[in-house]
This record gives C-alpha cells, sequence and structure tokens, in this order.
C-alpha cells in the first residue's frame, strides 16, 4: 500500500441513546400493554445500544384511537398551517442531522458517509418538498378537469395511515411515508422495522420539538405481529409498506375486500446494462454504487450486471481493481466505503445464496479482505459465468452480490433484463441518447437511470411493477395515495 489511511472516527458523544425507549402514542413515551421489550444491537459489534418497548396488538389500538382522534384537527388545518410545521420538522432534522447521521449508522451499520451525506440530506429534502405541497393540493392536477380547464378534484384526505418500513434505510422510509401523508391531512401510526427502531423514536422526539399536535405521529417499535396488527385494523384508512415481496402479499391478501387504499414498494432484481460504447471508468463507479451502497441491502440495487460481450474483460478488469480499493470496517470511520449487515439473520441469508452460487456452477470473486472478529460482515462478492438459471440471477439476495452476465444485441439485454419477476429498478450505461431512450422504453422497471445509479431526489416518483409493488412514492404522485380525489 502506498499509503495508509488514518482513522477517521465520527464521535459516538454526538448522539445521545438512553438505556430504554418507550413507544410513543398521543404525543408521550408509554410501555407497551403487557410490558414486553426487546434489545436493539449495533451490527458492527453486536454491542446492545437500547432496550425498547415491543408493540402488541392493545398498543396498536390505542395508537389508531389516539391517531383517529388527532385526525379531526389536523385535517381541518388550513394546508399553509400544516405546512408550518413540516418546515419546521425539515428544519430540525437538518439542525439535528449529525446526531441522526451517528445513531442510524450505529443501529443499521452503513457507513456514516452514507448516512452523513445521502440518507439525511434526503429525509430533510423530503418534508421541505412536501411542506411547499400542503396548501397547493386543490392544484396537483387529481380527479376531473372542468370547463374552465381547473381541476374539479376537492382532494380529501383519508384519515389514519397505517405505515410499516424495513430496516435498510430506517429514516429515509419514515420520510417517504409520513411527509406525504401529514401534508395532505392524515394522520399516522408507523411501525419502524424490529431491527432499527432508534432513528423513529429520536423523530417522535423531533415531532414534540417542532410542537406537533399530539396523536398526528405514533411510533410503535415492534415485530410483525405488531404490523399485521396494523395493517388489519378496521379503523386504518390506507396502509404504506416497503419490505419483501412475501410480505407484500401477505398484506394485499388482508387488505383485499376492504376499502383501504394501499401501496407497496418491495423487492426488486435490478439490471444494471453496459453497453460496448459505455465510458467503461464511470460505469464501473456506477456498477460499485448500484450494488455496494448500503452493503447492497437496497430495494433497486443493481445486482445484476449486463455487459455488452465485446467489453466484458475489459470491464471487469476495471471493476475487481476498482472492489480492491474499497475499505469495509467501522460503519463510523469517514473512510469506510462497506460497513456490517444488518443483522445475523440477513448475514445468513446472504451466506447462503452466494454459497448456492458457487454450488451451481457460478464463479466466485471477492477481493483480499480482512473481516472483523465481530458482527455481521460479508466480502463484496461478484459471480460470473452466471446464467439466467441460477439462482443468484433470479433471487433477491439483498446483500453485496453482484451477478455478471452478458448480451450481444440490445434486444437481447433488454430481454434479459425484463426476465425477472421483479421490476423495480434498472441502469442504462452508452453514449448515445437515442439508446438509452429506445432501451429505456422497453423496459419494464419503474426507476431507469441512464449514465448514473441509486439517484434519488423528492420530487421524482419512485416505485414498481409486477412484484416489486404498486403505487409511487415521492413527486406530485405520491401525494394521491393519501388522498380521495
Amino acid at each position: 500500500m502506498a499509503f495508509e489511511y488514518a482513522p477517521a472516527p465520527e464521535s459516538r458523544a454526538v448522539v445521545d441513546i438512553a438505556p430504554s425507549y418507550g413507544l410513543f402514542i398521543d404525543g408521550e413515551f408509554t410501555e407497551a400493554a403487557d410490558g414486553k421489550v426487546f434489545k436493539t444491537v449495533s451490527p458492527s459489534t453486536e454491542e446492545v445500544l437500547s432496550e425498547v418497548a415491543q408493540a402488541g396488538e392493545a398498543d396498536v389500538d390505542r395508537a389508531v384511537r389516539a391517531a383517529r382522534k388527532a385526525f379531526a384537527t389536523w385535517s381541518a388545518l388550513p394546508g399553509s398551517e400544516r405546512a408550518k410545521y413540516l418546515f419546521r420538522i425539515a428544519r430540525i432534522i437538518q439542525e439535528r442531522s449529525r446526531e441522526l447521521a451517528v445513531l442510524e449508522t450505529l443501529d443499521n451499520g452503513k457507513p456514516i458517509k452514507e448516512t452523513r451525506d445521502a440518507d439525511l440530506p434526503l429525509v430533510a429534502a423530503h418534508f421541505f418538498y412536501y411542506a411547499g405541497w400542503a396548501d397547493k393540493l386543490d392544484h396537483a392536477g387529481f380527479g376531473r378537469r372542468t370547463t374552465n380547464g381547473h381541476s374539479g378534484a376537492n382532494p380529501r384526505p383519508l384519515g389514519v395511515a397505517g405505515q410499516v418500513i424495513p430496516w435498510n434505510f430506517p429514516l429515509l422510509m419514515l420520510a417517504w411515508k409520513i411527509a406525504p401523508a401529514l401534508a395532505t391531512g392524515n394522520t399516522v401510526v408507523l411501525k419502524p422495522a424490529e431491527t432499527t427502531p432508534l432513528s423513529a423514536l429520536f423523530f417522535a422526539d423531533v415531532c414534540r420539538q417542532a410542537g406537533l399536535p399530539k396523536g398526528v405521529v405514533n411510533i410503535l417499535p415492534g415485530y410483525g405481529d405488531a404490523g399485521a396488527a396494523l395493517v388489519a385494523h378496521p379503523d386504518v384508512n390506507k396502509v404504506a409498506f416497503t419490505g419483501s415481496t412475501a410480505v407484500g402479499k401477505e398484506i394485499a391478501r388482508t387488505v383485499a375486500g376492504t376499502s383501504k387504499k394501499l401501496t407497496l414498494e418491495l423487492g426488486g432484481k435490478g439490471a444494471n446494462i453496459v453497453f460496448d460504447d459505455a465510458p467503461i471508468d464511470q460505469a464501473v463507479e456506477g456498477i460499485v454504487t448500484g450494488i455496494f451502497f448500503n452493503q447492497g441491502q437496497v430495494c433497486c440495487a443493481g445486482s445484476r450486471l449486463l455487459v455488452q460481450e465485446s467489453v466484458h474483460d475489459e470491464l471487469l478488469d476495471a471493476l475487481k481493481r476498482r472492489l480492491a480499493t474499497l475499505r469495509l470496517g467501522d460503519p463510523l470511520d469517514k473512510n469506510t466505503d462497506i460497513g456490517a449487515i444488518n443483522s445475523a439473520e440477513q448475514l445468513a441469508r446472504i451466506t447462503a445464496l452466494a454459497d448456492r452460487g458457487e454450488a451451481e456452477g457460478a464463479e466466485r470473486w471477492s477481493p483480499a479482505c480482512e473481516l472483523p472478529t465481530s458482527g455481521y460482515w460479508f466480502a463484496p462478492t461478484l459471480f460470473t459465468n452466471v446464467t439466467q438459471a441460477h439462482t443468484i440471477a433470479r433471487d433477491e439476495i439483498f446483500g453485496p452480490v453482484l451477478s455478471v452476465l452478458t448480451f450481444r444485441t440490445p434486444d437481447e439485454a433488454v430481454a434479459k433484463a425484463n426476465n425477472t419477476q421483479y421490476g423495480l429498478s434498472a441502469g442504462i450505461w452508452t453514449e448515445k441518447g437515442s439508446r438509452i431512450l429506445a432501451v429505456a422504453g422497453k423496459l419494464r422497471a419503474g426507476v431507469i437511470w441512464s449514465n448514473t445509479f441509486n439517484k434519488f431526489d423528492p420530487t421524482s416518483p419512485f416505485g414498481g411493477y409486477k412484484e416489486s409493488g404498486f403505487g409511487r412514492e415521492g413527486g406530485r404522485h405520491g401525494l394521491e395515495a393519501y388522498l380521495d380525489v
């Protein structure tokens, strides 16, 4: 090594973690009805961070009742008044972003440079963006057009939104769900993932600091049973879920036959397509971002790399050289590129699928990489000699594992990219704008990036086709899911 990195750890002292947390119901922290608690651990060290109250069915009922009561006054506020609360929340998030970034990294395992530079700015941006919409809903263009060209929709809030979010972007998924719900006049009961409850509980404190009326936002940490109780609750009008396709199907069955509105953002197996005229160095950076950002624990990860045959060897050599420079280790170190896997359970799944890839005959490669002795770690891995029949090319691994396939013609690239039950994201790398538009038009994916990957913006809708779910979050489209038009 020509030079060694000086360690640059972010201070843990930046954020105060309480030894225990309650559920946040009707503006107060409270114990679970049955007194149950669970521990949340740091994936990079397996150290217990805090003990958290575990919501059950009785707690869900209490939270929904609080949200229903708050709905009467919250929905009656003028949009301009609701906007003030959202702007205030956005500003507090900005002011406290360093605390939140450290907390998210400790609880989730992702590198501090990701929480600091990607997650937190986007969280604040979502609240700012939807604050701006709160008093303009009549002009959002929903519903029918009247003779004078104005929308005759009179959009109204739905009521109580039950929201269940995953562990891979705990605070960002919270912002995606809560910001549009509040802007449109709904109240919220949110269940964070059991492995990452801390930033949602911190957000509850942000709501109190912003003076948000009691009951407008309720936070219920807990396990799947709490999520199931929330989805099934008869007084919930809208369900929003981000997570696995299997759970999404279960939710769809529960909601079927009721009047509840539903949006699902589920799994993915995104294809990153590299044509022979693509700028190789730029494509390599996009491939790395696409599959190793957040340790590949991203529903829209570019986990299948489709490379045009003529540049396959050149691209692979460049990619392997780049992977050898990635730094894996302490997520709180600002030099770290790859942090810890979120849980022992997730690590076991990634390990089993990678082993299966090898057993099925794909060729496995990882850069020389020393894994820490405690915590949950998986070296960045790529597989070559992969066919579409391989499990690793079909199943969502949700880890830092890339499958490399080849193609010869644009039509073959499209056919291979679409040969999946998912349809969340795709990337296209070429210098020809006409080719980008032609290929993008044929891909069945909700989000298609050209010559970049994993770029998000609150003004841009996000969502999938097929088993990646339905409905859109973000942008003007994200409002409609929370309105009766």
